[in-house]
């Protein structure tokens, strides 16, 4: 039988030194850069605490850590920045051994290298309340995009980068999984809804795409991360702007199989993709002017609607041209408008 390594054994400091080798990363090292171009210097933090943001019953370690880093990662190119310093800090509970929070390193070590990070540090703590993991990370926009970002404009095309919806459905497919088998041991049926539990267990972010933009002279006026869900993002894009938004429900791009799963699970698909959480893809506001550069050279994106005048709102445009407003969780009735 092979040997479960213990923290008790191992230590602290020897710990993060093991979990490091092998990475590209240098543990225990002093983690910052000065901005090459003079630019501007974003920063973004982010919280995952068991029971509430992940269940370690079905989701992987590896997938998980890969996760955070890519939840991460793109709060930083929604922003039109490169990834450059990440500071991981884990608390571990007395149920996990080394082996296991290493197959979690091993997820944002992919994850880090995959986004270009020069620098990540690492700090581990007991836990008495299960695995916590807290990001931090910075990243650099360069002094030419800061010179060539527009102003935001009512029209400005609302262009997103995949399918909405299918992470909450995922979710909710491993949830009805995991309750069959607790019930009668049951064992999972996955296969059929693959795409849709990867969707939630690992979402993936292309790094290349702002630097592709910023290459083809496509600047975004704006751009949020959509996590969640597209209503929170639009709302959140319409404050930081001054502006309304209007999306179109039949613009809204569907993960496969999200209507037939919808009938099953009682879930209405638009309700998932508008508030399900998640999906973390890229919701830029693209100037009209660059849209037949855009759809030319950005086919994975949908165009989904367009900025407004402030007195617009932010709604949701049905197919019927009915226009309905937005409601997103964490939003009052009063912030709606």
């Amino acid at each position: 039988m092979m040997k479960v390594e213990r923290f008790a054994d191992i230590g602290r400091v020897q710990a993060i030194e093991t979990l490091f080798k092998g990475t590209g990363y240098k543990p225990f090292g002093k983690v910052s850069f000065s901005p090459s171009s003079k630019g501007d210097v974003l920063s973004s933090g982010r919280l995952f605490t068991e029971g509430v943001d992940f269940n370690l019953v079905y989701f992987p370690l590896k997938h998980l850590g890969y996760k955070c880093v890519t939840a991460i990662s793109g709060d930083l190119l929604a922003g039109l920045s490169a990834p450059r310093t990440l500071a991981v800090r884990i608390g571990i509970s007395a149920k996990l051994d080394f082996a296991q929070i290493k197959e979690l390193w091993e997820g944002m070590a992919a994850s880090a290298k995959e986004h270009g990070y020069k620098d990540v540090d690492l700090d581990l703590f007991p836990s008495r309340n299960g695995l916590i993991i807290s990001l931090s990370a910075t990243g650099e926009v360069s002094k030419l995009t800061c010179a060539r970002k527009p102003a935001p404009k009512s029209k400005d095309l609302l262009c997103l980068s995949g399918s909405v919806g299918g992470a909450y459905f995922g979710m909710r497919v491993l949830e009805r999984e995991k309750d069959k088998f607790e019930e009668g041991g049951k064992q999972p049926s996955l296969e059929k809804y693959r795409m849709m539990v990867g969707s939630y267990l690992k979402p993936e972010i292309s790094p290349y795409t702002v630097s592709q933009m910023l290459e083809e002279e496509i600047v975004p006026s704006w751009g949020v991360l959509v996590d969640r869900g597209l209503a929170d993002a639009v709302k959140r894009m319409a404050r930081a702007t001054g502006l309304g938004a209007k999306v179109y429900a039949d613009r809204i791009p569907f993960e496969g199989q999200s209507f037939d799963l919808g009938k099953i699970l009682d879930v209405d698909p638009v309700s998932a993709a508008m508030n399900g959480g998640e999906d973390y893809r890229l919701l830029f506001a693209v100037p009209i002017l660059k849209m037949e550069d855009f759809r030319r050279d950005f086919q994975t994106f949908e165009i989904i609607g367009h900025l407004a005048l402030p007195e617009a709102g932010t709604v949701l445009v049905t197919p019927e041209g009915v226009e309905l407003p937005l409601r997103a969780q964490g939003w009052k009735e009063e912030d709606e408008d």
